[in-house]
């Protein structure tokens, strides 16, 4: 007659945090060497900036300026509009969050816990009751998103709408007294950031695609186009594009047209970003093996369909890091705009410095610039790991 065998638990040691740390930190007399060697160059590297941050530092000059770091000279009448686009963006991450999960699921619950973060802190009422409405927005468009059947091609349709709604709703329409026009010249801060990396991000993903397959196309003239597009803003840098953009570029144009400083800048960091985005794509179309090509041609499809729906997916598919890299850096090149006068936010950091009451306060305002960038920067790398594991880059 068999018997049941006992079931041993583990000890407690073997999970939880004691389990981790022996396992992690202090297996061996050389791993725990090594463990309090770093706790004790962590401690004299950071011990002293922390508190300097804790106890130094004058944080006044970042909450005395928080709207001017967040939207520049927007005016102060208008920045409802700001704060409305803000409310469509949280709405759309808490539907995408319904919808679709995955690391949308974690940026949505990050937002929240930012905004339920800052709505604890001592802001004004009107302030807190913005934060606590966006972070009801986000759960409220979670519970929509779960029970709202194929809503995955309107909360994308929705995410399309919202970038030329934010447009409409920053620029306004002349004449009207509800949104009046406010200049391009006013928009800076993180604002102005966020418009100049996203513009760019996103117009030159396609340019850098159209650009690949150009150099790899059989007609001389497309291919010798491509070339010597690639390898001309490729061998200049951005600040040059730039300057060229910004001093060129109205000489070609009649008189009674005038191009915003905001849509050069857009406009020159586009172009720099498809040239290096084209070599990442064609890095990936060369990675493809012959045999897909010929396994295509057997199905019967034609040239074009191979490469839109066989070799361009896969493509795309290995060089997500590059082109995320891609991404990332172009994000932080926006700060390159402060060169040709615009007040992004780096250049709006600047100016904050240059007030009498908060001179010599560089520490604190580089210290929350960099932070800020560093967040950013973060979450686009977070995505990218994410959208890797998901589609299992790097594995068979």
């Amino acid at each position: 007659m068999a018997t049941g065998s006992e079931v041993i638990k583990p000890p407690r040691t073997a999970i939880g945090p004691v389990g981790w740390l022996k396992k992690n930190l202090f297996s061996t007399w050389y791993n725990a060497l090594l463990t309090f060697l770093s706790l004790w160059l962590i401690y004299t590297v950071l011990g002293g900036a922390l508190k300097w941050a804790f106890t130094s530092a004058r944080w006044g000059v970042v909450t005395s300026n928080l709207r001017l770091f967040m939207v520049g000279q927007f005016p102060l009448d208008q920045t409802w509009r700001v704060e409305l686009c803000i409310f469509m963006v949280s709405a759309l991450f808490g539907l995408s969050w319904g919808v679709w999960g995955g690391a949308l699921r974690n940026f949505a619950a990050a937002l929240a816990a930012g905004f339920a973060v800052l709505a604890i802190l001592p802001f004004g009422l009107a302030t807190r009751i913005w934060l606590v409405g966006n972070l009801a927005l986000i759960l409220s468009g979670y519970l929509v998103g779960r029970r709202l059947p194929g809503a995955g091609r309107w909360v994308l349709a929705g995410w399309l709408l919202s970038f030329v709604l934010t447009i409409l709703l920053l620029y306004g329409f002349e004449g009207s007294p509800v949104l009046p026009p406010v200049s391009t010249t006013l928009w800076g801060g993180l604002l102005l950031t966020f418009l100049l990396s996203i513009v760019s991000i996103v117009a030159s993903f396609p340019i850098g695609v159209l650009l690949a397959l150009g150099r790899r196309s059989e007609l001389p003239v497309i291919r010798i186009f491509s070339i010597l597009f690639i390898e001309i803003v490729r061998g200049v840098p951005l600040v040059t594009i730039l300057f060229m953009v910004h001093v060129m570029l109205p000489l070609f144009l009649p008189k009674e047209i005038r191009v915003a400083h905001v849509l050069r800048a857009m406009v020159a960091m586009t172009l720099f970003s498809a040239a290096y985005m084209a070599e990442n794509v064609r890095g990936g179309l060369q990675a493809i093996p012959e045999g897909q090509f010929e396994a295509a041609k057997a199905l019967g499809l034609n040239a074009p369909l191979t490469m839109l729906l066989i070799i361009l997916p896969q493509a795309l598919r290995m060089v997500i890091p590059a082109i995320v890299g891609q991404f990332i850096s172009m994000f932080k090149d926006t700060s390159l705009a402060a060169i040709v006068g615009l007040l992004e936010l780096l250049r709006i950091g600047q100016f904050v410095l240059a007030q009498p009451q908060w001179l010599g306060f560089y520490k604190e305002v580089y210290l929350f610039v960099a932070l800020i960038y560093f967040i950013c920067s973060y979450a686009m790398s977070y995505a990218s790991y994410k959208l890797e594991a998901a589609l299992g880059v790097g594995k068979r």
